[in-house]
């Protein structure tokens, strides 16, 4: 039981889209990303996911409109609706999410990570 500091956390994430769990509680991740550029479209069909924005700003893309999101803000995507994160810059996005949260939902592809690291 000791404070985290995210940014030194974060300072340790060198890839974009590689997200790390920082830590573990009740059946959930908190897990640190950064991201720069456009991930993919996808859902999740059982899992809710939170995106907190801690430095840069990202938008949520859906099929129907963009939702911005800016540092201390934070979005929650619903299980089974369709998305696709996208940041101009280096942004960096804390995640909350189950366990069994795959990082690209219902899409297979060369972003896929089955297996995820620590900070």
């Amino acid at each position: 039981m000791e404070a985290v500091s995210l940014a030194r956390k974060f300072e340790q994430i060198d890839e974009m889209w590689s997200p790390r769990i920082a830590a573990e509680l009740n059946g959930q991740y908190i897990k640190l990303v950064k991201f720069r550029g456009e991930f993919v479209w996808h859902h999740h069909a059982l899992e809710d996911e939170l995106f907190l924005v801690v430095k840069g700003q990202m938008r949520m893309r859906f099929r129907d409109r963009d939702v911005m999101v800016n540092p201390g803000e934070f979005i929650v995507v619903p299980a089974g609706v369709e998305h696709c994160p996208v940041a101009e810059t280096e942004t960096h996005v804390l995640l909350f999410e189950p366990k069994s949260t795959l990082n690209t939902g219902n899409v297979t592809n060369d972003r896929t990570l089955h297996e995820l690291g620590k900070v």
